[in-house]
């Protein structure tokens, strides 16, 4: 546990990014899909890495699901920079099926937490709001991309509000906090 509370910075940078990507969303709601590609591949690369660090530095048994949390945030990021031509639905697939397995993902390392802390709600509440995220866009697949950028925008806001109040709570675990 001393180990992620010192590096509880890489998991406010990592909410910090998920609510620059969700202002910059609701900003300009008319995106087109190229930059709203661009915007997702960034983040979900970003926010990959910094789970495949979380990952490498833990000794639980949330490792795993970092880990895997992390490749597919990476996968779905370069898949979606390298064909950014995809059309708005197949972009909307990709989003969804990326935020359900990382929901889960978070969701079982939030659960494997309780045995070692007793404030893993945040990491589940973040898992949670992925999976719903990604259940909405599947159930409503025709709404179309502006629809998807106010959803990925909100979204984004929130699971980033709930990331960095992880961050903070982790800070406080550091010796001589």
């Amino acid at each position: 546990m001393e180990q992620i509370a010192r590096t509880w910075w890489l998991v406010l940078i990592r909410g910090i990014a998920a609510i620059i990507f969700g202002i910059l969303a609701l900003i300009w709601p008319g995106l087109t899909v190229l930059v709203l590609v661009i915007f997702f591949g960034a983040y979900a690369i970003v926010n990959g890495f910094f789970l495949l660090f979380a990952g490498s530095e833990r000794d639980t048994g949330s490792r795993a699901w970092l880990i895997i949390s992390g490749i597919l945030g990476i996968v779905a990021g370069i898949v979606a920079l390298v064909w950014p031509g995809i059309t708005s639905l197949a972009l909307l697939y990709v989003v969804a099926i990326w935020a359900i397995l990382a929901g889960v993902a978070e969701i079982v390392a939030g659960v494997r937490l309780r045995e070692t802390t007793a404030n893993e709600w945040t990491l589940i509440v973040g898992g949670v709001l992925l999976v719903i995220f990604g259940i909405v866009l599947l159930i409503w697949p025709g709404a179309g991309l502006l629809t998807l950028v106010w959803l990925v925008g909100l979204f984004a806001i929130l699971y980033g509000i709930a990331v960095m109040a992880l961050a903070f709570w982790v800070k406080k675990l550091a010796p001589g906090a």
